[in-house]
């Protein structure tokens, strides 16, 4: 597997963090219930989940017969979810690998590739969906979510209690990475990323993926009852939907 700053910072991550992740109210009840609504029908699907982290995904998808390969660049993490996998009697296949180098999958093999709140955190974007098209097959789905560079980083301040938080952005254009834990209630540091619109849009459009949709989710009165601080995502919109479009 090649190594670079990302994937040297998501091998320190212990399995605290892909068991909390089971249990974050954001992915949990909000991400992943939107995530799948939007892959709908995959019944027989050839789908890749990339940066496949504990594996939650790929389950639900395999439950729905799709034909899933599991991707992720930590052993930890790939070992996780074969052990659930096999729990819970899925065929799954998996991979460490780094995003950027899909080594041992061929190309054009995939009817879909999920990319779950993953490519902020690549180190190389454009060697990843370079990958990630080279994968996909002509006129395959490539479903991307990240957190919203608009309003999302290193500037968000929360202000404590119930007050709605404050983002503050003092700087949109230009491109940074800093070092920080990965959740408040977890040690772990790992390298956070932020890039513009831009950056995103033109690394899709270089790669031969046209995009077809974009969402900016808002999360229901069921949401917002069952997990309260959600409602901060009715006026600021943490997270952004890309569905693209493999076109050559």
């Amino acid at each position: 597997m090649k190594n670079d700053s990302s994937t040297e910072c998501w091998n320190k991550v212990g399995i605290e963090w892909y068991l909390y992740a089971q249990t974050n109210d954001f992915r949990m009840d909000f991400i992943m219930p939107f995530t799948l609504k939007q892959l709908g029908d995959v019944s027989g699907k050839m789908i890749l989940d990339i940066g496949c982290g504990e594996g939650g995904y790929s389950r639900e998808l395999a439950k729905k017969g799709a034909i899933v390969t599991a991707v992720d660049c930590t052993e930890v993490a790939i070992n996780y979810s074969k052990l659930k996998a096999e729990e819970e009697q899925l065929n799954i296949s998996h991979y460490v690998r780094n995003s950027n180098d899909l080594q041992g999958i061929p190309d054009n093999t995939f009817d879909i590739v999920l990319s779950s709140m993953m490519l902020m955190d690549c180190e190389d974007l454009n060697g990843t969906v370079k990958e990630i098209s080279r994968v996909l097959k002509l006129g395959g789905k490539l479903l991307v979510s990240i957190l919203h560079p608009c309003f999302n980083g290193k500037d968000i301040h929360w202000s404590g209690g119930n007050i709605v938080p404050q983002v503050v952005i003092n700087n949109y254009f230009s491109p940074t990475e800093w070092e920080a834990p990965i959740a408040k209630s977890i040690n772990s540091i790992v390298i956070w990323r932020h890039r513009t619109l831009q950056e995103y849009i033109k690394t899709f459009v270089k790669n031969h993926l046209n995009i077809i949709d974009l969402n900016e989710p808002i999360p229901d009165d069921q949401q917002i009852s069952e997990s309260p601080r959600l409602g901060f995502l009715s006026k600021i919109p943490m997270f952004l939907f890309f569905e693209l479009e493999k076109i050559v």
